[in-house]
């Protein structure tokens, strides 16, 4: 299947040319994954579940729950991603299934998953309608009382980075923000070929109000990196045993506070489906 039937062209370059593999193991991925990890183990128990892991890139999280034990199908748009997983795959005794495909038309039946991971395509479709196909697709294929949970972007991210490294005073990164600000509607400046291709950056209540539905009951709204990134020594504190530990419990202590969530670049939403009555 060729990718660009199931992305746009755009992100499909930026992939081309960036590397997924290696985010998650240098700078603020370190921590992002980490943390994601234990966001995600909230609402994992003991038992083997099915997971399907949406826009899960190359697997690493795909990787990660096999292992523990969980039944686990990445889907995944971007051909060199599921190639890298495919590789991936085969160094494991506990394997995870690969399918290239998208969130807006799973490949999964009715009522069929314990718990579903919206990685990848709140970031990534702009448009609201295909947001709510790929929502509406994630519910389809969760059993009665299972699990989503999605990702997004913060509406404030490029914001706050810019005014923290000072490139909020470039225009056309200024021009970028604003759009992001009033719109959500992200595209990547031609003179910053490194950050993110087009996208969509949620607001908290925004991202509530999408996965507004009466099968859904709304559990909870998560900050991922919460503001303690913005110490200003972040990656030397995280680095040290004590200091990691007073930025931890900050995290903890904030992480569901609705008045602090813009500070965090990434948000985690959690929605169960209604059982049957």
């Amino acid at each position: 299947m060729n990718s660009k039937h199931l992305i746009s062209r755009d992100i499909e370059v930026f992939y081309n040319k960036a590397s997924e593999e290696t985010r998650l193991d240098k700078g603020m991925g370190i921590f992002e994954f980490e943390r994601i990890k234990s966001l995600i183990e909230k609402y994992i128990q003991n038992i083997p579940l099915k997971i399907i892991d949406i826009g899960g890139g190359t697997g690493k999280y795909s990787e990660w729950l096999a292992q523990k034990g969980h039944e686990v199908h990445l889907v995944e748009p971007i051909t060199k991603h599921i190639k890298i997983a495919q590789n991936r795959n085969k160094k494991l005794k506990k394997k995870f299934h690969i399918v290239q495909g998208e969130a807006r038309d799973l490949p999964f039946q009715n009522d069929y998953a314990d718990l579903v991971i919206l990685h990848g395509p709140l970031y990534h479709l702009q448009r609201k309608e295909d947001r709510s196909l790929a929502i509406s697709e994630a519910r389809r294929i969760l059993k009665n009382g299972g699990i989503i949970l999605g990702f997004a972007i913060n509406y404030t991210a490029s914001t706050l980075a810019g005014l923290l490294n000072g490139l909020i005073h470039k225009k056309t990164f200024f021009e970028m923000c604003r759009e992001e600000l009033t719109t959500g509607v992200h595209h990547q400046p031609a003179d910053f070929p490194w950050i993110l291709a087009e996208a969509y950056y949620h607001n908290p209540k925004q991202l509530e109000d999408e996965f507004l539905h009466p099968d859904l009951q709304y559990l909870n709204l998560y900050a991922v990196e919460g503001i303690a990134w913005l110490d200003k020594d972040y990656f030397n504190s995280m680095l040290d045993e004590k200091k990691s530990k007073t930025l931890a419990e900050l995290i903890k202590i904030t992480e569901n506070d609705k008045y602090l969530l813009s500070f965090s670049p990434h948000m985690m939403i959690a929605v169960q489906k209604n059982r049957v009555k």
